[in-house]
């Protein structure tokens, strides 16, 4: 298990890598500014937010969720973390040197 874990990890640097590629190739580069960046990073908490607003509780692990569920919420969890290495490519913030403080 651990081998094919290792297969499908992707390092903070490859994620920022691959979403530079994606503004590049779509000329959203004049759209990325911080201010745009961050605002487009809270309409997608939003829609994550939006996957458990009449769930009550939700418990580790989802049990009873189905699986377009989980599919769904993985979708909306990549799209944040896309905007975040976003914004932290933008404002050059170094977050690997704060976990390592």
């Amino acid at each position: 298990m651990e081998g094919s874990e290792e297969k499908n990890s992707v390092s903070l640097e490859d994620l920022k890598l691959k979403m530079a590629d994606f503004a590049k190739e779509r000329d959203w580069d004049q759209f990325h500014s911080p201010r745009n960046l961050l605002l487009a990073l809270v309409g997608e908490v939003g829609e994550l937010s939006e996957i458990f607003q009449w769930k009550g509780e939700v418990p580790r692990g989802l049990p009873g969720w189905k699986e377009e569920e989980k599919q769904h919420l993985g979708e909306e969890l990549s799209d944040v973390l896309l905007y975040l290495a976003g914004a932290q490519i933008l404002l050059q913030a170094e977050l690997s040197k704060v976990f390592q403080a």
